[in-house]
């Protein structure tokens, strides 16, 4: 099975720069990419920060933009998206009792659980009672899964995006689920840091993916200042097969030549070498 996991697209009203950058040209350009190399995905998951200021023309223009996929797209909230308004543009988009946008779906056996970590009027990430009650659920009823969610649940390491991870009140109760029900879950996937970051947590591995915007630049020390810079953007293709999971980081614009090689010895051979022999 192949999935495409995108994240922190930050669309505004067209026309409207982002950082610097046309973020719906980028969003555009990933699209393209995955429709001409992997067009036979499963689904692409999109985890949140779908606009970048939660207007109605952004997430028009994301309606648009979805409606031309290449393969079926599942769309969460991030901590830049207003949950009315979202809901509002996409009616008919899955939510939970509680309004929340949790939603979750069988693929090939796999429960794939999609996440709502947003707060009110908050760049952190929340996850309330409610909320880890219809997680519980979820994953009672399942045999295996793989959760999907925008913020990091736990901290990184880097003091300036740990302010704005899962809140410290919410962590432990995200964290007991995981390990609870560490032997059915196979991977957490997320954005919000908008760089690849892979590790394990609760026993259960993880990975953040970049953003198709601005990518962050990690910093261990800064605790203040959130740093990024127009870097190359990418998108995840991740291989599923059982247990067996191979994430592959995938760049999609960027400015230069592509070189290519074979893979025999004297393919790689200096090439004044080569001309002596």
């Amino acid at each position: 099975m192949k999935i495409i996991h995108i994240s922190d697209i930050h669309l505004t009203l067209p026309g409207e720069e982002m950082g610097g950058l046309d973020p719906h040209a980028r969003f555009a350009r990933a699209l393209a990419d995955v429709a001409r190399n992997h067009p036979d995905a499963a689904r692409i998951v999109i985890t949140g920060d779908l606009t970048h200021w939660g207007e109605e023309g952004a997430y028009e223009a994301l309606k648009a933009a979805v409606a031309g996929a290449p393969v079926p797209v599942c769309l969460m909230i991030g901590n830049h998206d207003d949950r009315a308004t979202f809901r509002a543009v996409f009616p008919e988009h899955p939510v939970d009792a509680n309004g929340f946008v949790n939603h979750a779906e069988t693929i090939d056996g796999v429960r794939f659980i999609y996440l709502d970590s947003v707060g009110d009027k908050t760049h952190a990430g929340h996850f309330c009672a409610k909320r880890r009650n219809w997680l519980r659920a979820e994953l009672e009823g399942c045999d295996r899964a793989r959760i999907f969610l925008h913020h990091n649940p736990m901290e990184l390491g880097l003091p300036a995006e740990d302010k704005i991870a899962l809140v410290a009140e919410d962590r432990p109760g995200f964290r007991a689920l995981l390990e609870e029900f560490s032997d059915r879950i196979d991977y957490v996937h997320f954005g919000h840091v908008h760089a690849p970051i892979h590790g394990r947590y609760a026993g259960v591995q993880f990975a953040s993916v970049p953003s198709t915007g601005n990518q962050s630049i990690p910093d261990l020390n800064e605790a203040e200042l959130l740093q990024g810079a127009p870097m190359e953007p990418g998108y995840f293709v991740l291989l599923i097969n059982g247990d067996d999971t191979i994430i592959h980081q995938v760049p999609f614009d960027w400015s230069g030549p592509v070189y290519t090689a074979g893979t025999e010895w004297d393919d790689w051979a200096k090439p004044d070498a080569a001309a002596a022999e």
